[in-house]
């Protein structure tokens, strides 16, 4: 297990960094190409939708060519994509690079968490995952200041540059320390891909999210350019639900929401991420537009929420191996919840302290750190083996549509409410309200200790 946990822990913190590096970066990339940063943005998007396209093609890669052939190929894939976005010589060329990032970036997540629930006892999982979930502390503590450090004294093409050795590693250590899995001719034969359902699901979850990005940033999904894709992409992933359920050998098994523990964790980290993920946009305007701080400064003050997500995560996820989640989750939530009230509560205070606004947001990653993980763990860890594939490619999908869903409804707060203190303080209010929604679903996780 310590063999997996290394190679996919290396692996995703390559992903997550880069994800937080870009970020920082934009406005440098918009000058230095001299596109507008609405075209630059594009990389981000780039990224995500390449991601929501390859997903669904996990489970399926898995069974045909087995877990460490899916992983190397991810890795593969993403420090290429580094590779030549650091070459890149204008935005569309960036871009373009950006989705071949995204394609195996896609594909790390939901392998890596198939590989640790694999080789893990399934009474210490949680302790398994609270070590896989280690990026998730990494990514924004050091991404956004490595990120500004690597611009100011270098130049952008490092951003991507710094993930070539780091691949390299993962790569090396992957095909030396993961364990052969290659399928059978039986196995093999019977991983037939899902065409038509691969048609629906792909395409649908690009176009949804490219419409929920679009209508964010402009606070109108009622454009055409807006309503047009996301009703599409609705659409299409409707019709593979609609699928999924009635053929025997679907895309992605949804089957799986019939386990009461597993649709209770879904259903929880759907409406979780939406709050959570969408609120992420918030501090870092507010430190900008409301405070006069800029980029880096923004960043640092936000280094403390993620080490106190961090550390909780790792504290919760391994309690949850001996706890009941009904207890557990359910507590983190109204916990994140306070912290996102109190947040709301001191935007609308003039020339409030910088360190009570941190600290509201650190009560808020505590109780992030005590249900993002322990859910995961608890809504996989009785399912068969051979459903694990499954499970975690819905579980990422799940996380994806709830991150995208979240920053586009509370992109629309914030526009129509306005950016100044009054519109922050709803929009940190609509958050929590969403936070707090999630405990509904948290009340039917298990309410019994493991024995």
């Amino acid at each position: 297990m310590r063999r997996t946990l290394t190679v996919t822990v290396i692996g995703s913190v390559m992903s997550v960094l880069d994800v937080t590096i870009v970020n920082v970066a934009l406005r440098s990339l918009s000058e230095s190409f001299d596109a507008p940063l609405e075209t630059v943005q594009w990389t981000a998007t780039a990224y995500t939708l390449a991601l929501a396209a390859v997903v669904p093609v996990a489970a399926w890669a898995m069974a045909r060519i087995g877990a460490r052939r899916t992983y190397t190929t991810a890795l593969v894939l993403f420090t290429l994509g580094s590779l030549l976005a650091a070459c890149a010589w204008d935005a569309g060329s960036l871009i373009a690079f950006r989705a071949v990032q995204g394609l195996g970036g896609g594909l790390l997540q939901p392998v890596a968490m198939t590989m640790v629930m694999r080789v893990a006892d399934r009474r210490r999982l949680g302790r398994a995952m609270a070590v896989g979930g280690l990026p998730i502390l990494v990514g924004p503590v050091v991404g956004p200041m490595l990120g500004g450090w690597l611009v100011d004294a270098a130049s952008w093409h490092w951003i991507f540059l710094v993930n070539l050795p780091v691949g390299l590693v993962a790569l090396a250590l992957a095909l030396r320390l993961l364990p052969r899995d290659e399928p059978d001719a039986a196995t093999r034969a019977a991983a037939r891909l899902d065409v038509p359902g691969l048609l629906m699901l792909s395409p649908g979850l690009a176009l949804l999210l490219y419409g929920l990005a679009r209508g964010g940033e402009r606070g109108d999904f009622a454009a055409p350019g807006v309503l047009l894709p996301a009703l599409a992409g609705a659409a299409l992933t409707a019709a593979f639900v609609r699928r999924a359920l009635t053929v025997s050998e679907p895309l992605l098994d949804l089957r799986l929401l019939r386990d009461r523990t597993f649709a209770a964790g879904i259903a929880t980290l759907a409406l979780f991420t939406c709050g959570y993920f969408g609120s992420a946009l918030l501090g870092p305007l507010y430190w900008q537009q409301e405070r006069g701080l800029s980029a880096t400064a923004a960043g640092l003050l936000g280094a403390p929420t993620g080490l106190v997500v961090g550390t909780a995560m790792q504290l919760a996820a391994r309690w949850v191996d001996r706890a009941a989640p009904r207890r557990l989750v359910p507590a983190g939530i109204a916990l994140a919840a306070f912290g996102m009230a109190l947040l709301a509560w001191q935007t609308g205070v003039p020339g409030v302290a910088t360190w009570r606004f941190v600290a509201s947001a650190m009560v808020t990653g505590a109780g992030i750190g005590m249900v993002l993980m322990p859910t995961m763990t608890t809504a996989s860890r009785d399912l068969p083996v051979d459903r694990m594939p499954a499970a975690s490619t819905a579980l990422s999908i799940n996380s994806q549509l709830g991150a995208s869903v979240g920053t586009a409804v509370l992109s629309v707060v914030l526009g129509a409410a306005g950016q100044d203190p009054t519109g922050f303080r709803i929009t940190y209010a609509v958050a929590a309200a969403l936070l707090a929604l999630s405990a509904l679903p948290a009340l039917r996780l298990p309410g019994r200790r493991r024995p």
